[in-house]
């Protein structure tokens, strides 16, 4: 359980807390770190590539991350520093990042705080302000930790919609099963918390639960991660080590986007599903793993099929049962009581802010593109800003990072009298209509991108793939970067 170890690690006595910093400005770098090591073990990297091969050295993710936006090769642009904070959230969903960058832009900050940072400084900054900052945070940890293990689990799959409640019935069927369950959802809507309550209701529960996240390493450390390996099986493999199959026993084995799996490894992931067989690395005997597999994505796996990025055997293999987990924003009325429990959860003995009805009713109205984990942010920022008091429209909507567009009633109607003289011209085609829009925001996407595929695709919301499909299918010229 990720918890229960960061847990473990943190209460080792005299150890300082790890702090990653990233930064390519080797002047600013150096300066905090020396700052800060009077507190905090600093870790530098100067690019999102050298983070993460430093992390994969280490052996465990630090608890604390400093991240800088721009980053090469594109300093000039946030998109490095906005990947850096999905991929550090993916090895270490309780891990803290604070940003601090010169790229403060209000869309910036919102957007970042979506993805899941907890705070923003923008440069230059006030370097006492920086560590209380970071020792907030390190505090906000330390509490979380404490917290009853059980309800921190369970936090995002409160609810009583009935979207909620269908998820709770599917999970029941399914957790004594000896099937594999994929699980699909948007990222931050919960899904390593659904494969957590899977194996928790089943009767693997005392065994172990372990996770691994498919995007977070390379295919050579996957695989030696997944299977094992043998001492000399490749440079640098000292000892005998057991993998995740091994080390799972008989209970489960989360595999967290499975949609990155590398194609070489699919084959042998699915050999395992098929019968058990699996071989560590730099060996020839043939072993049996037990353990239950589940797996999450947050992709389109039928759209990774017909792009050759995903096998179409194991695709129907691992989804045989298969659980799709809401969005916040169709689950009809659980913000306000996650609202209520991440406040009281969060609120570390401090009064407890209120909304006021009109704030109430944005949340309600509001998409959260982050989902739960965009919603347990904005309740720790607004507890941390307005303790005890009561919450405006104003103060919520600058914690948004999309504003609610409310058409006037004279919108309204000149919409409506649009749509009724399409559908009354006895030539309307929705097909036709809908590819039209389609193609228009696609190429325009594209022009606002300079011809860039993942940046356009980022603006699109889409996966890099299914843009690359959607492109083919409405005969766009496909110029990749």
């Amino acid at each position: 359980m990720v918890k229960k170890n960061i847990a473990e690690s943190a209460r080792v006595a005299g150890d300082k807390p790890e702090l990653l910093l990233v930064d390519d400005d080797p002047l600013i770098a150096e300066s905090l770190a020396l700052v800060l090591e009077g507190d905090f073990q600093v870790t530098v990297a100067e690019s999102r590539t050298q983070a993460k091969a430093l992390l994969q050295k280490m052996d465990k993710v630090p608890f604390l991350a400093l991240v800088d936006l721009g980053l090469p090769p594109a300093q000039h642009l946030p998109d490095e520093g906005f990947a850096l904070i999905d991929e550090l959230l993916a090895l270490n969903h309780n891990i803290k990042i604070l940003v601090l960058s010169g790229q403060s832009e209000k869309a910036n900050i919102q957007h970042a705080l979506t993805l899941g940072a907890v705070d923003f400084v923008p440069k230059p900054c006030d370097v006492k302000l920086l560590q209380a900052r970071l020792n907030h945070q390190m505090m906000m940890l330390e509490a979380e930790l404490t917290e009853d293990e059980q309800s921190q689990s369970d936090s995002s799959l409160l609810g009583e919609s009935p979207a909620i409640t269908t998820l709770h019935q599917l999970i029941d069927q399914f957790s004594d099963t000896p099937f594999p369950v994929l699980i699909e959802g948007e990222s931050g809507s919960g899904k390593e918390l659904v494969a957590q309550y899977t194996h928790d209701k089943s009767d693997r529960s005392k065994a172990p639960f372990l996770t691994i996240n498919c995007a977070a390493f390379t295919a050579e450390l996957l695989e030696a991660q997944l299977f094992g390996y043998t001492k000399g099986a490749f440079t640098g493999a000292t000892t005998n080590r057991a993998g995740f199959f091994e080390d799972a026993a008989e209970g489960s084995l989360f595999l967290d986007e499975i949609g990155e799996l590398p194609l070489n490894l699919q084959s042998k992931f699915l050999r395992v599903l098929e019968n058990g067989e699996y071989y560590r690395l730099g060996e020839t005997r043939t072993r049996v793993s037990k353990a239950r597999i589940i797996a999450a994505t947050n992709r389109d796996l039928k759209e990774a099929v017909r792009a050759g990025e995903f096998r179409q055997d194991l695709y129907h293999r691992i989804s045989v049962l298969t659980v799709h987990v809401p969005p916040l924003s169709e689950r009809e009325g659980d913000c306000l009581l996650l609202l209520k429990h991440f406040r009281k959860l969060y609120s570390a003995g401090a009064s407890l802010f209120s909304l006021h009805k009109d704030a109430e009713k944005l949340l309600m109205e509001y998409s959260f593109p982050g989902n739960v984990r965009e919603l347990r942010n904005i309740v720790i920022r607004l507890g941390a800003k307005y303790p005890g008091k009561k919450v405006s429209v104003e103060q919520l909507q600058a914690e948004l990072e999309t504003n609610i567009l409310i058409q006037s009633s004279e919108d309204t109607d000149n919409e409506y009298m649009r749509i009724k003289k399409a559908l009354s011209s006895g030539t309307f085609q929705l097909d036709a209509v809908l590819t039209e829009r389609e193609k228009r925001f696609i190429l325009g996407a594209m022009r606002l991108t300079d011809g860039n595929l993942s940046k356009a695709s980022r603006l699109l919301g889409l996966n890099r793939t299914t843009l690359y499909s959607r492109m083919q299918r409405l005969d766009i010229d496909v110029e990749t970067e």
